[in-house]
């Protein structure tokens, strides 16, 4: 009963949005303009917003505004409103037309570059009308933000050493490993014997050495009983890693997935044993969300392409 004479009847999907994007801009005047409104209207949406619920939402001030502890505690909830809204769309939409939607991607650029880029091509052929927008951040940030903030559906990422985190869910789909790549038509890729040392005194592209990535690949040498080389180009981009490859002259570090998966890539991994510790790749989603139909599609795919992959040792 006090749902259906206080909230129920009175609290409007309007007000909700216009209180999400006042709290995002900080200010009612901004929110005004975002909204192509004038400020009177942000104004009354929030106080009957605020006077359906019983409690002050903003905290209002000459620098702007600032969401209260119930303000807080509704927008998360509005958030969550407005995403499954957001899904049920999508999935009538794909009822309407299986061969449309859209789902967005988080990933680190590495692996986005390897196993997401598999998917993609796979689910693109059977789906040619489906839109996939690929978010590239380190996987905290997308786990910990984006995913979170539900700018994206679903994380792709390797998931060791990831912070506990109750809201999401971890589905493992198969374990990546470094190794030392060169070009195939490189001195080295027609070596049957190598070790590590060998290679100490070559060009190496790496990413920054105080990178997660860096920091791993650093402990890789290590555990080989030497210290990272010097590395002559320093960098995340993995098209430069590539070009730089095709040079023949320089050598990296890289997941082995990006070589499984990849495509075109006149790439080799060098018969070289490494102690490093396998790396489990997989998806993290947000428990209790409704996953739209186009992100169904592409867990499922993804599990097609990754198959191959958990079989290796």
């Amino acid at each position: 009963m006090e749902w259906t004479e206080r909230i129920g009847r009175r609290l409007k999907l309007r007000d909700l949005h216009i209180l999400l994007v006042t709290a995002k801009t900080k200010s009612m005047g901004r929110a005004a303009h975002e909204l192509a409104v004038s400020q009177p209207v942000v104004s009354k949406a929030i106080s009957d917003l605020e006077n359906a619920v019983g409690l002050r939402l903003l905290d209002r001030s000459p620098q702007g505004v600032e969401p209260t502890l119930y303000g807080d505690a509704l927008l998360r909830w509005g958030l969550a409103v407005f995403d499954d809204l957001r899904q049920a769309v999508k999935e009538l939409e794909f009822l309407m037309d299986p061969t449309t939607g859209e789902v967005r991607v988080g990933s680190t650029e590495p692996m986005a570059a390897g196993f997401v880029a598999a998917v993609v091509e796979q689910l693109s052929r059977k789906h040619p009308r489906v839109i996939f927008h690929v978010v590239p951040a380190d996987r905290i940030t997308l786990v910990k933000r984006e995913l979170h903030q539900r700018s994206v559906d679903l994380v792709v990422a390797h998931t060791c050493g990831l912070p506990p985190d109750d809201d999401t869910e971890v589905e493992v789909l198969f374990n990546d490993r470094y190794v030392v790549i060169a070009s195939a038509q490189s001195k080295w890729a027609r070596r049957r014997l190598i070790k590590l040392i060998d290679l100490i005194d070559e060009p190496w592209v790496l990413p920054p050495p105080d990178s997660i990535p860096g920091t791993e690949i650093a402990e890789v040498f290590r555990a080989s009983g030497i210290e990272p080389p010097f590395a002559q180009v320093v960098t995340f981009s993995v098209p430069l890693h590539y070009h730089l490859l095709a040079t023949e002259r320089f050598v990296t570090i890289l997941p082995l997935s990006m070589l499984r998966v990849g495509k075109g890539l006149s790439l080799k991994p060098l018969p070289i044993k490494l102690n490093a510790r396998l790396r489990p790749v997989g998806i993290v989603t947000l428990k209790n969300r409704t996953q739209g139909p186009v992100a169904k599609l592409f867990i499922n795919c993804a599990r097609e392409v990754a198959a191959p992959l958990a079989k290796e040792r």
